[in-house]
Order: structure tokens, then sequence, then C-alpha cells
């Protein structure tokens, strides 16, 4: 990071100026921004432009940094960002053979997260900005997820998005960038999370989600028989705390019946699993495109799929099928921008920068908590740090 703070040292005079008025130079011919994703177990650095073109994209998984655990050790997390941040950075800029001053804005994840990981990414962003007068501007998470769609297809607002995700839940009519109504969020457990916890209990390892998956393609989905809840109340809310609890009571039987949990076990009960949550997902997406329709009218929408668990191919199978049957277009990231990158932050803080080329958002501290729609109200507690999201 040194010898990008001092490839800018020269200019420093004419970026305190720059700082001052707020005031900075864009190439109008196409923008171009970096983007940095620390928030939680990757670390990840993209470069992207105006023309929906992924010019490099850097990523550092921390799957076996963890996998012992179990799950994210946030400590050891944000140390391992520390470590490899500024050679994912250095190794962008030389894939995409730019340098510092041909980038319009540095954008970084800036909340929600894991707040060691968030504050080696804002504080080495704003680092960059500052000594090379660019602005920084600051990227929520979970709108990362929301525009990634829009990266890789012409999507136009509105349409109403499925955010599934470790730490995320959510139903959002997303009207605009930065403009987000939530219908509806999980009450506990969230999507991603029961996948990691359903594997850590079943013993098929971290990262969970694709253990689950592909444990299941060879189960019974019929053996066991698993609850669903929230399916059939009138909201758009989740709930996966008890489909958990479900899966620990019915592998302990598993083990008093057979003195141990067999493969054939593990199979079938991630076979229920899998299915239990698709029909959740199922029935509350069907509320939210009727409240969704609301305000959207009878045409043809868009119904977009973003976030980590978007990842598995039955469940988008699934919530595909349940868009062609309401008359909406299906769309979800290819896989590899499902999961946390950093193409997706930098493609967030171009559409932020592009409504806005003044914006610079040097001032704005790491947040652990950042709902995208600051009107909702929390489903769970409120403390110091605002809402769970």
């Amino acid at each position: 990071m040194n010898a990008l703070k001092a490839q800018s040292h020269h200019t420093l005079q004419k970026e305190t100026m720059t700082e001052a008025t707020n005031h900075f130079s864009r190439n109008p011919a196409n923008t171009i921004v970096m983007g940095i994703e620390t928030s939680c177990d990757e670390t990840a650095v993209a470069i992207v432009d105006e023309k929906k073109t992924i010019l490099a994209h850097s990523l550092l998984s921390q799957i076996d940094d963890h996998n012992e655990y179990g799950g994210v050790v946030p400590e050891i997390a944000a140390r391992q960002h520390i470590s490899n941040l500024d050679h994912l950075i250095r190794r962008t800029l030389q894939d995409s053979s730019l340098s510092i001053d041909d980038l319009d804005a540095i954008a970084a994840t800036t909340g929600p997260g894991l707040v060691g990981g968030l504050m080696v990414g804002v504080m080495t962003a704003k680092a960059i900005a500052a000594a090379s007068g660019k602005p920084f501007v600051a990227v929520n998470h979970l709108e990362g997820h929301a525009l990634t769609a829009r990266l890789v297809e012409d999507i136009e607002f509105p349409y109403l998005l499925l955010l599934m995700s470790g730490g995320h839940c959510q139903l959002l009519a997303a009207h605009g960038v930065g403009q987000y109504q939530r219908l509806g969020s999980t009450i506990d457990d969230a999507a991603g999370e029961a996948f990691d916890k359903t594997a850590k209990l079943l013993g098929l390892g971290y990262p969970g989600g694709p253990a689950v998956e592909a444990a299941a393609r060879s189960g019974n989905p019929e053996r066991f028989n698993l609850p669903t809840p929230m399916v059939g109340r009138p909201d758009c809310d989740f709930s996966f705390s008890g489909l958990k609890t479900a899966v620990r009571r019915i592998a302990e039987a598993c083990v008093t019946e057979r003195g141990m949990l067999y493969a054939d076990d593990r199979n079938d009960i991630c076979a229920a699993f899998q299915q239990a949550m698709a029909l959740c997902i199922e029935d509350r997406l069907q509320n939210a495109i009727a409240l969704f329709r609301k305000t959207a009218g009878n045409r043809t929408m868009p119904l977009v799929v973003a976030g980590g668990v978007a990842a598995n191919q039955y469940l988008r199978s699934r919530i595909k099928t349940t868009a062609a049957n309401n008359n909406m277009t299906f769309h979800a990231p290819p896989l590899e921008l499902c999961t946390d990158n950093g193409a997706m932050i930098a493609w967030a803080g171009l559409e932020r920068f592009s409504l806005n080329p003044e914006i610079n958002d040097k001032d704005m501290a790491p947040r652990p908590r950042w709902p995208l729609d600051s009107e909702a109200k929390p489903k769970v507690g409120s403390g110091r740090k605002g809402p769970k999201v």
C-alpha cells in the first residue's frame, strides 16, 4: 500500500484542493470504479466500468481458515483481510492494466457485516481515495447483492428482490438505487445460516450450503417430515429456527435407532430440509408477489434472486417456476457472482457514483448493521448499532 500512496504523492497539493471543493474529475467516456469487499470471510477486489465489463477480479476465500471451527471466526477473518488485501489490490490493478489514476472512484463495503473486516476494507479504500484525490463511495453490502443482476443484464426498476445469504433473508421491492421497500424478512435465522447450521449438525463441514445441496441430491425428501414455518400466514416473513431444530431432533432419533448417523440418514435429512425450505420460500414469495403487484401493476415484472443461497440449483429451479407461474421474468446472477465478491461492490459503487458524481463518503464509518429499508421496523431487537437488517 505504501507504493500506491507514493505513486500519488506528487499530487498531494492538488488532492488537498480537490478534497476541499468535493469536486472530482470523471472520465465522460467510460466510468471506472474499484470495489473492495471484506464484510465476512472473502477478501475480494474488482474493477468494473459503466459498460458492464468486469475488467479484473481477485478473490481470496478463507474456507480453509474457518473450516476446523465449523463457521466464520471474526478475528481470524479480519487478520486474513489485513494480510491479503493490499496484494489483491495490486494484482487487480495489474490484471486490468490500469493504475489508480485511471479510476473514477473507490468503493468499499461499509456494512452490514463483521466490523473488524469492514474496518480493514473501508480504511484501505479511504486511504487510496485520499492519496489519489478520488471519491470514496460507501456501499451497503445488501445493495451490492441487490444490484448484481443489473451488472449482467439490462433490468429496469422496479423489480421484486429475494435476497438470501448467510446472514440475510428478505423480500424487497427495489424501486431504484438506494430506494428499497422491505416486504418481509426473517424473524430469526437466515436461509444461509440454517444451511450452515444443518451441515455442522450433520457433520458435513463448512461451508454448509454446497455440502447440504450435494448430500440432498442422493437423498429421499419424503423419508422425513419436516415443518414449514410461516407457511399459510398472510405476511411475507420467514422463520427457519424451527426447521433447524427439527433437523437436530431427527438426527438424534436416527442415532438412537441405528447407533450412529449413516450416509443415507444424512442424505435423506438434507433432501427433506431443502424441500421444506423451498416450500417456505415459495409460500412467502407468493405473498410478496401479490403485495408487489399492488404498486407495480399486472404487467410482466422482474423477479431478481440474489445472495449466496441463490447459487443453490434446487431452490433456484423452484423459484424460477414460481416466477413463471406468476407472469414474472426470472433473473439471478451467475453462480460466481451470487456469493460475496468485489464486482458487486464495484458495480453498486458505480451506480451510486453515476447518480451523484460529487459523492464522497469519506466521513462514513463502518456499520455492522445497515438495513436497506431504513423505514422498516426491526424484526429482531435494535441495539446501539441500529436494527438488524
